[in-house]
């Protein structure tokens, strides 16, 4: 009997992962659809393929070393311990974890549900300096935040060992930080080097609008990202496990679902949690921004992103007010840091997932002062100071940093930025050009044909 129970168990499991995972595949659909929407249209293509090819990329880089950083870093190394080889020894590419082996039913669902993370760390950076970078630029950025940098976040404060979570009392349950900050930290140091697109500000410093080519576009992009990010809040979860299975420190048998920290949930709690952060970040937007709609839907996302620390312990009504909260900061920080900094961020990604993130951490620090971060002995309690030091280091170290320094490395190398005439063409220019000839080509075919009256001689055949 407990052996078709726990047969049952491992089947339910891994069913559960790979449905998030579809789920989350809509979070990339909607940045896709929404960056296009945002961008111009000459700059359509390749918007769309440099957001595209960092699939393959994080992808494969992810199954290389992404996945052994998670579960060799959790230390730091050298704070609570040295790297942990042992137990990262499944995730290395050639383990026969790592394939399509009968006794491990979830290793590769699970390595699916991180992977899906990366490409949402990578996406948060690519909407932010599109009409401008060199796609082989983003592309490293890509494999830097989507297989490095936010797997180190998380490997430290998200990771149920990690020693944020241990020394920190950090609690970051729905990624506010590991993932959104990470990203939006990495976004605005590559934004200080590469600079505002042509045109973006007036000569006396004040910011030109260039609305969205598409705003239907846009404004679907983001529900889809709505969509996709309920998925991602349920991999955020592990679905059903025994208490013996991590430790005994945890009482009773089992439950419906624990957080990523083993620590109890449910579905139907972060589900209440879900909607009335999205609601109350909508609402704040709308009247923000007055009635602009897509900083309305993108105040939705900002107050999910806010909410998603503690959205595992908080009561619906405070998820709506702390939602409310980070999408009326997202908005008024964007303008602020763009007028004064000359900042030209596209989308908001930096105020969206790095402003709205840290504040996220920080308002958890106060909300869930003195709740266990993770359900074990000897764990610091969530406490303000763990949760702001959590944010300098996931929004600053780990994202700012390493965006600055490698943008800085691939300006310096002349290939961070296109030309100014390319930009002022449109990044398309080239390919729209063969299109067009291709076009032309044929319809001076057709026109020879039917001049000569062989067309009608074909049709005829």
């Amino acid at each position: 009997m407990d052996s078709n129970i726990t047969a049952l168990t491992t089947l339910f499991t891994e069913f559960y992962y790979w449905v998030t995972v579809v789920f989350m595949f809509f979070i990339h659909v909607g940045f896709c659809v929404y960056e296009v929407g945002v961008s111009r249209r000459r700059n359509h293509i390749h918007t769309l393929m440099k957001n595209t090819m960092l699939i393959p990329l994080v992808t494969i880089t992810f199954f290389f070393f992404g996945w052994w950083i998670y579960f060799a870093l959790p230390n730091g190394p050298f704070i609570t311990g040295g790297i942990n080889f042992e137990g990262a020894k499944a995730a290395r590419p050639w383990d026969p974890a790592m394939g399509p082996n009968l006794q491990d039913h979830i290793n590769g669902v699970f390595w699916a549900a991180f992977v899906l993370f990366a490409w949402t760390a990578a996406s948060i950076v690519s909407g932010s300096t599109i009409e401008r970078i060199r796609s082989g630029a983003f592309w490293i950025f890509a494999v830097i935040v989507g297989s490095v940098s936010w797997v180190v976040a998380s490997s430290w404060g998200w990771h149920p060992d990690g020693w944020m979570v241990k020394k920190l009392g950090y609690h970051d349950a729905y990624c506010s930080g590991v993932i959104h900050a990470v990203a939006g930290g990495f976004a605005l140091g590559v934004l200080t080097v590469l600079g505002p697109r042509l045109a973006k500000f007036r000569e006396d410093g004040t910011p030109r609008n260039i609305p969205p080519q598409n705003p239907w576009l846009a404004n679907i992009g983001l529900f889809l990202l709505f969509a996709g990010f309920w998925g991602f809040y349920a991999a955020c979860n592990i679905p059903i496990i025994a208490a013996e299975e991590i430790g005994g420190q945890i009482t009773g048998v089992n439950w419906t679902a624990t957080n990523i920290y083993y620590g109890p949930t449910t579905l139907s709690g972060i589900t209440f949690n879900f909607l009335m952060s999205l609601s109350g970040g909508m609402l704040a937007a709308y009247l923000a921004s007055k009635g602009n709609a897509f900083w309305t839907y993108s105040g939705g996302l900002a107050g999910l992103i806010c909410a998603s620390a503690g959205n595992d312990l908080y009561h619906p009504l405070q998820s709506m007010f702390i939602g409310a909260f980070g999408a009326w900061a997202a908005y008024r920080l964007h303008g602020f840091v763009e007028r004064r900094f000359k900042i030209d961020d596209v989308v908001g990604a930096v105020a969206v997932h790095g402003y709205a993130g840290c504040l996220g951490l920080v308002i958890a620090g106060f909300m869930l002062w003195g709740q266990p971060a993770a359900p074990f002995d000897g764990y610091a309690s969530i406490n303000p100071l763990g949760q702001i030091a959590g944010a300098v280091i996931v929004f600053g170290l780990l994202g700012f940093l390493p965006g600055w320094a490698s943008a800085k490395v691939l300006s310096v190398f002349g290939v961070l930025r296109v030309p100014g005439k390319m930009e002022l063409e449109g990044l398309d220019f080239e390919s729209q050009e063969a299109h067009d000839a291709a076009v032309d080509e044929v319809l001076s075919a057709e026109k020879t044909l039917a001049a000569s009256g062989e067309g009608e001689g074909a049709v005829a055949k």
